[in-house]
C-alpha cells in the first residue's frame, strides 16, 4: 500500500511538472528577483527556448542584460552629441559610457562562461559559475558607477534624467540576472553534490 501511495505521489507530481507552461515556470522563477514583474516582462517572449531550463533561462536573462546595456552605452554616447550639454553632464556622460562599455564586456564574457557549463560537473563547473557571478556583480557594480556619476544637484537636467531611467533599468535587469543565475547555480549544486 506504502509503495502504491508513493507511486501515485510521484505520478502527480510528475503530471504537475508536465502541465507547467514555459511561462508558469519563468513567473515561478522570476519570483526569486528583486524585480519580478520586469523579469517577467522581460523574458516572456523567450519561454519556446527557455522551456523550463534553468541554464537557458539565465542565459536568456543574461543575454537581455547585455542587449540593455548595449543599448543604454550607445544612447550616452548619442547625448554627449546633443547642443547645449553642460561641460559637467558631458564628463558625466563620457564616464558613463566607459563604464556601460565594461559592464557589457563583462556581460558578454558571462553569457560566453555560461555556455561553458553545458558538460561541466564538480569543480568545473563551479569554477565557470563563479566566474559568471563575478562578472555579472561587476558589471552591476558598472551600472551603479555610471550613475554616480550624475548625482548631485549641480547635475539636474534632461541628460541627467534620460540617462538615470535607461541606466537604472539595465541594473534592475541586471540585478535579476544576477538572482537567476545564482539560482541556477544553488539549484545545479543540489543536485549534484
Amino acid at each position: 500500500m506504502a509503495k502504491l501511495v508513493f507511486f501515485l505521489t510521484l505520478l502527480s507530481f510528475a503530471l504537475c511538472m508536465a502541465a507547467t507552461s514555459p511561462t508558469d515556470f519563468i513567473k515561478a522563477s522570476c519570483k526569486a528577483t528583486r524585480y519580478p514583474e520586469l523579469c517577467v516582462e522581460c523574458l516572456s517572449g523567450y519561454a519556446g527556448v527557455i522551456q523550463r531550463d534553468e541554464r537557458r533561462l539565465a542565459h536568456s536573462a543574461l543575454s537581455v542584460s547585455l542587449a540593455r546595456a548595449s543599448s543604454a552605452a550607445a544612447f550616452a554616447t548619442k547625448l554627449t552629441k546633443v547642443r547645449g550639454i553642460k561641460p559637467r553632464e558631458y564628463q558625466a556622460a563620457k564616464d558613463c559610457i566607459e563604464n556601460m562599455g565594461d559592464s557589457v564586456d563583462r556581460l558578454s564574457q558571462s553569457v560566453r562562461e555560461l555556455g561553458h557549463t553545458g558538460r561541466a560537473v564538480g569543480r568545473d563547473f563551479l569554477w565557470h559559475m563563479s566566474n559568471v557571478q563575478t562578472w555579472v556583480s561587476a558589471a552591476l557594480t558598472d551600472e551603479s558607477t555610471c550613475l554616480d556619476g550624475f548625482a548631485g544637484h549641480l547635475m539636474d537636467g534632461n541628460v541627467k534624467a534620460a540617462i538615470k531611467r535607461r541606466i537604472t533599468n539595465v541594473a534592475q535587469v541586471t540585478s535579476n540576472a544576477l538572482a537567476l543565475v545564482n539560482r541556477f547555480a544553488s539549484r545545479h549544486r543540489a543536485r549534484n553534490p
